[in-house]
């Protein structure tokens, strides 16, 4: 059984307790993990602010040198990791390898950005003053991640936290630690002890971090109902919160698209992951004219993908990650089929799997914006279909939604893209190109989705607060002039 990670050390929860974690694609126990519990979060806690103390001073090229150590760490055992990956989320194991390269990359990309990234002099009013803006780390950093890339979500909070200067709790998901644990064991002995700790557990635990006194800034990614609560507990404190909160991800093909390029990007960008990613496509807008032949032909490649389980290399899409959240999908479908959508492929259960977590990928025509499936997030392989007539429809379709984290466009109008850009709500504005990430480029959403930033120089920034310093260095005494009279000041 892997051990939790506390002040660099291997810790077991403070009373003895355990939880299993599950393989979804065949419902067996993988393994069981400490059940820690609000005392063990105080102890990671009180480890990190002890660690915080010396780590914000280490200087930039020693951070660098750490910060790149742990990314040759994840490349060095990028199949162990991603093999693990596959058994516990269930994602297939060509995309949990593409997910190592990803964090190792993340990793190395703040290693150098934070060389260069510490405020700056500002102009003074005074000939003897020095002004500065400095930017210096918030201290402990209570980091919350999801199950859909445990790794990946991970490091793009690890990554910057620990660059300008934090000491990190860091909660995995309790559907997904294992692959967390496994990372503390291999790559923290580049790190001071406790300037990383690592806690399995579940909602006590999370809600212990973010209402801790001791804890300065709660990053996390998840539901938006979670990220509500955990931002009003956190205002209640006034504290700082780094949140991304989920899409409902809009996708507009326009009359003028190539289908051989629109059809398969469009499948891709709903079924990555069996639709389980915060950018996932779930609500695809299709120009009235190209519409029937854009669904036949995207029905057709559907089809064509194979489900089972993520180690079989023959797997297109694996399961869910659990029972729940397949029972989610399918609440939404036969919401949808109810009301009198077409379920024109998909839309059960695959028979030939008795066990696993599996949903058949499914594409609905005759939905509109009354059904939940194109309202709330479903985070399940879906591709619900609307025609639309003129552009300005498309555009008000896609924002038609509380979400704004990302949206896609196919087109090769240099009008529409501009259109697109510039009036479709999204943090995130993809143009013939699905779901590509930039470790310079900000993610991040707008509305429901959340306001935080990951990734690029705003990834840093959000970890890092600023200071204004005045400084006199001159010798002379001041005089200074109050409405009762002078005072010296000495």
């Amino acid at each position: 059984m892997p051990s939790m990670l506390i002040d660099g050390k291997a810790a077991s929860a403070a009373s003895g307790a355990i939880f299993p974690v599950h393989n979804p694609a065949t419902e067996e126990i993988l393994d069981h993990v400490p059940q820690a519990g609000p005392e063990d979060a105080r102890r990671a806690i009180a480890a990190a602010n002890t660690a915080f103390r010396e780590w914000r001073r280490v200087t930039a090229h020693d951070k660098a040198h750490a910060l790149h150590e742990v990314a040759a760490r994840l490349r060095a055992h990028s199949e162990e990791l991603a093999h693990l990956m596959t058994l516990e989320g269930g994602k297939p194991l060509i995309e949990n390898r593409d997910e190592i390269g990803w964090c190792a990359a993340c990793f190395d990309y703040y290693a150098e950005l934070q060389r260069n990234t510490r405020g700056r002099v500002i102009p003074s009013v005074e000939p003897s003053q020095l002004a500065m803006v400095l930017k210096e780390p918030y201290g402990v950093v209570a980091a919350i991640v999801p199950w859909n890339y445990p790794l990946l979500l991970m490091s793009w909070k690890l990554a910057p936290a620990l660059a300008a200067g934090n000491a990190v709790v860091l909660k995995p998901s309790e559907m997904t630690p294992l692959s967390a644990l496994r990372f503390g064991e291999l790559c923290c002995d580049h790190l001071p002890p406790g300037v990383l700790n690592i806690i399995t557990g579940f909602g006590d635990v999370g809600r212990e971090l973010v209402v801790s006194p001791d804890t300065h800034l709660i990053a996390f990614t998840g539901s938006f109902n979670t990220g509500r609560e955990i931002a009003r507990l956190a205002a209640e404190r006034v504290k700082k919160t780094h949140l991304e909160l989920g899409g409902k991800d809009a996708f507009i093909v326009a009359e003028d698209a190539d289908l051989d390029v629109a059809v398969p990007g469009v499948a891709w960008a709903a079924l990555l992951n069996a639709g389980q990613v915060c950018t996932s496509t779930e609500r695809v807008y299709v120009q009235e004219s190209i519409a029937p032949a854009f669904t036949e032909r995207l029905v057709a490649f559907v089809q064509t993908l194979r489900l089972g389980p993520g180690l079989d290399p023959t797997t297109d899409i694996g399961p869910l990650v659990g029972d729940r959240y397949r029972a989610k999908v399918e609440d939404q479908v036969e919401e949808a089929r109810a009301k009198g959508a077409r379920i024109l492929t998909g839309g059960r259960r695959p028979p030939q799997f008795e066990r696993g977590y599996f949903y058949e990928p499914t594409v609905l025509t005759g939905v509109d914006h009354s059904f939940r499936i194109m309202r709330e997030e479903t985070f399940g392989p879906t591709i619900p279909i609307m025609a639309y007539r003129t552009f300005d429809e498309a555009i008000a379709l896609a924002n038609d939604c509380d979400y704004g984290l990302g949206a896609n466009l196919y087109t090769n109008d240099p009008r529409k893209v501009k259109q697109y850009y510039e009036e479709v709500k999204a943090g995130t504005c993809w143009v013939n190109d699905p779901l590509t990430d930039n470790d310079a480029g900000p993610f991040g959403g707008m509305k429901f989705s959340g306001g935080a930033r990951e990734l690029g120089e705003e990834g840093l920034e959000e970890f890092l607060e600023t200071k204004h310093v005045h400084w006199d260095f001159s010798p002379e005494r001041k005089s200074w002039w109050f409405p009762y009279g002078k005072a010296e000041r000495i």
